[in-house]
């Protein structure tokens, strides 16, 4: 039954990343609502269960806490790492009169490291959905709901976060079928085996942290860069209240 619903995310995660490639031409409202899709995702969804299931303390402080903030300083110090190199890279290339190297700065492998995070946390999705439907009906209808709608959300943050670093429109549809089959194999991993609730509140935690990261340090700055239009900031704004409604009727 899991993976049967599981493949419902497929096609919602397709959906998210269709729709993300069709308004190309209003790309700072897309921005603006995959910067808020994700500070929901994060804030409302990640990291609460994160909390609930990697609950004990290191020093006095939650393991998910601390995850997350790990997450996050990781996720920019592999961005300035990568940002460096390539502007090294480019200044050699090109006798020094241009530091950034292609795409204005972008560095694309942080956009691809990015998608997998995200395809990485679709596989911690059917894992989830697969065990509540060990747990009972009930607990799995409810999961089922929570993981189908906020596919749509990741199906749409994982193609844009991918094109916003200057990858191909090929590798980010790539990114966005794996990010669409993760949670039917998370799903059937179930079959065979359960993970057990604390490694998934781990990783959980930190996959937030740095989600958190391109969401504030790079989608939304870009997204209200040349465009500082309210219908920008209604688009975020939108992309959260979306997560919390869906997360609002998955409880």
């Amino acid at each position: 039954m899991a993976v049967i619903v599981a493949l419902g995310a497929f096609l919602m995660t397709l959906a998210g990343g269709w729709t993300a490639q069709r308004v190309t031409d209003r790309r700072h409202l897309v921005l603006g609502l995959a910067g808020g899709l994700m500070l929901g995702v994060v804030g409302l969804d990640l990291l609460p269960e994160a909390m609930h299931a990697a609950g004990q303390e290191v020093f006095g402080v939650p393991l998910a806490l601390l995850l997350f903030v790990g997450g996050f300083l990781v996720a920019h110090v592999v961005e300035r790492l990568l940002a460096v190199r390539q502007a090294a890279h480019g200044a050699a290339d090109n006798g020094g009169h241009d530091g950034h190297g292609h795409g204005g700065g972008r560095v694309p492998q942080v956009g691809l490291t990015a998608a997998a995070a995200m395809v990485g946390h679709s596989v911690a999705d059917g894992v989830a959905l697969g065990a509540a439907f060990q747990v009972g009906g009930g607990m799995g209808v409810a999961v089922a709901l929570a993981v189908i709608t906020h596919d749509f959300a990741d199906g749409f943050n994982t193609y844009t976060l991918t094109r916003l670093y200057g990858n191909a429109r090929r590798k980010a549809l790539l990114m966005l079928f794996a990010d669409a089959v993760a949670p039917v194999v998370g799903a059937a991993s179930t079959l065979l085996f359960t993970l057990p609730e604390e490694p998934l509140g781990a990783y959980l935690g930190f996959f937030g942290g740095a989600l958190l990261y391109l969401a504030a340090a790079e989608i939304l700055p870009e997204a209200h860069h040349e465009h500082p239009a309210l219908s920008t900031l209604m688009c975020t704004v939108g992309g959260v209240a979306g997560i919390w409604l869906v997360v609002g009727l998955a409880d």
